[in-house]
């Protein structure tokens, strides 16, 4: 692993768990190995750093949508998505640790929103299908997405919360979420 990807895993690593606005680039950089004029070299602010995990982490949920079937019914690609989704951070804590931290952080700039949305351009796909084809609720695409994207975070929060669980079972908020949006 070179040094700026030391960095990133130390600082996702450390601002998932003190919190972004509690965690120092001297902290960062201590974990990583590194001085500060490393750290400054690669990321000449905290902003940039956080900036840069966002992207990554938001380019890594793109692997869920790898095995997506959009020849299946409109409900079995959602519910594909919702489970693929769930797992994606249930197998990555750390990284939903950290984008929960951000969801509406003046931090992440709106080059890296855009860059982030184009992970969920898929989903896009699939709900505007299933308007077109009076199989989900006539509802902005971005409000479909926010009320889905809530699901999604309160599971994740409530399975983080719990005792450790063995195997994830979320199928009733699939029903649930899918209940809310289908026409």
């Amino acid at each position: 692993m070179n040094k700026k990807e030391s960095i990133l895993v130390s600082a996702v690593e450390l601002l998932a768990e003190k919190g972004v606005h509690n965690t120092p680039m001297s902290a960062i950089a201590r974990a990583a190995g590194t001085g500060m004029g490393t750290i400054y070299n690669y990321f000449p602010n905290k902003e940039l750093l956080i900036n840069e995990i966002y992207r990554s982490i938001k380019e890594k949920e793109k692997s869920v949508f790898a095995n997506f079937r959009l020849n299946k019914p409109i409900k079995t690609q959602f519910e594909d998505y919702f489970a693929s989704i769930v797992t994606f951070f249930i197998e990555n804590p750390v990284y939903f640790k950290f984008m929960e931290q951000l969801q509406a952080s003046p931090i992440i700039s709106d080059e890296s929103r855009e860059e982030g949305f184009k992970s969920v351009a898929v989903v896009c796909e699939l709900l505007e299908k299933g308007k077109e084809d009076s199989i989900i609720k006539s509802i902005a695409i971005d409000e479909l997405l926010m009320f889905i994207g809530g699901a999604i975070l309160s599971y994740l929060r409530w399975y983080f919360n719990q005792p450790k669980i063995k195997t994830p079972s979320f199928t009733n908020q699939i029903e649930m979420v899918w209940d809310a949006i289908k026409n």
